[in-house]
């Protein structure tokens, strides 16, 4: 039978066989380059709600945040000449009104006395073209009564489209003009809008993925759509993300965008150990026992599914990759 001091000294030669498997190789892949930029969170929409009528604002119903339906009265305006010229057109069709039920009455009289005999049929012919005159008079003023009363139903200030109230500039008392704007509405669903450098215009592509936030919420979007007009050197691009949130317009969000790809050498993210600082990765040796080195890693990525981290140095492509002993 093998002594106990030499059966323990066999078992022991074994530790680093036993913890010994290979995990994959050093890869060289594909990565893509992400160029960090801030987008603000801005209405599809930006429609500003105007006056139709100059006059004094008598009442504002909305403020910033109030959400609003399209069509939906939010303020109302007054032009007090409105109402004293309504006034006097009343004035003139009492009068009319007083006129045709006297030329009425004495086209009455005219036609009993012409079966009498006692008047002519021009007198009365006059009487009914008196009538027709005044009743064309009373239709043309109603007509002009009808065009203030409009006028001053345009003092409601309607809301041009759905959405949620972005900012009130005018209080109730101020006196505005006609084609002023009472409110500016926010609609049409909400975005994310960015500015890129130019020079990166070119790896741009509508429909790519676009990550959004930081790293510990980081979530997928899509490039919805690439403004032609580059402004200042930038190019303008909206980004879509489910669930955004829209709290607060024009907050500034981080957002990742793809610029290009480059050639990076690879490894699985579980082995690569660090220890004092140091991060270190398994590879095969000529023995038995894996080789301990000593490596700089770059960002972490996903490719395929699996997350990988780069290597910026201590590697080759190809080099077996093995999980040290416990």
């Amino acid at each position: 039978m093998m002594p106990l001091r030499l059966l323990v000294a066999f078992i022991l030669s074994l530790v680093p066989t036993l913890g010994l498997a290979e995990t994959g190789r050093v890869q060289s892949v594909e990565l893509t380059e992400w160029k960090a930029v801030f987008g603000r969170i801005e209405a599809r929409d930006r429609v500003p709600a105007r006056a139709r009528l100059g006059g004094t604002m008598i009442a504002v119903d909305v403020s910033e945040g109030s959400e609003v339906a399209e069509g939906q009265q939010i303020a109302s305006v007054r032009d007090e000449k409105l109402e004293l010229q309504l006034g006097a057109i009343d004035a003139t069709l009492s009068s009319l009104q007083s006129q045709l039920e006297n030329a009425q009455a004495e086209l009455k009289r005219g036609e009993s006395l012409l079966e009498r005999g006692v008047t002519t049929a021009q007198r009365l012919d006059q009487l009914r073209t008196e009538v027709a005159v005044i009743e064309g008079r009373i239709g043309t003023t109603q007509a002009e009564r009808n065009v203030l009363e409009q006028r001053e139903a345009e003092g409601a200030v309607l809301a041009p489209i759905s959405g949620t109230v972005l900012a009130v500039p005018v209080t109730e008392g101020s006196v505005v003009m006609a084609g002023e704007a009472i409110a500016e509405i926010g609609g049409g669903g909400f975005f994310l809008r960015m500015a890129v450098p130019e020079r990166h215009a070119g790896f741009l592509e509508e429909g790519a993925e676009i990550r959004v936030g930081g790293a510990e919420n980081e979530r997928a979007g899509k490039l919805a759509k690439i403004y032609p007009l580059i402004e200042n050197g930038r190019v303008i691009a909206d980004v879509e993300i489910a669930d955004m949130a829209t709290d607060f317009v024009d907050a500034r969000v981080l957002v990742r965008l793809p610029i290009g790809t480059r050639q990076a050498l690879v490894v699985p993210a579980e082995a690569v150990e660090t220890r004092m600082g140091l991060d270190f990765v398994s590879v095969a040796g000529t023995g038995d026992a894996p080789v301990q080195r000593a490596v700089v890693i770059g960002a972490v990525d996903k490719v395929e599914g699996v997350e990988m981290v780069e290597i910026l140095s201590g590697l080759a492509e190809g080099e077996e990759l093995v999980a040290g002993h416990e």
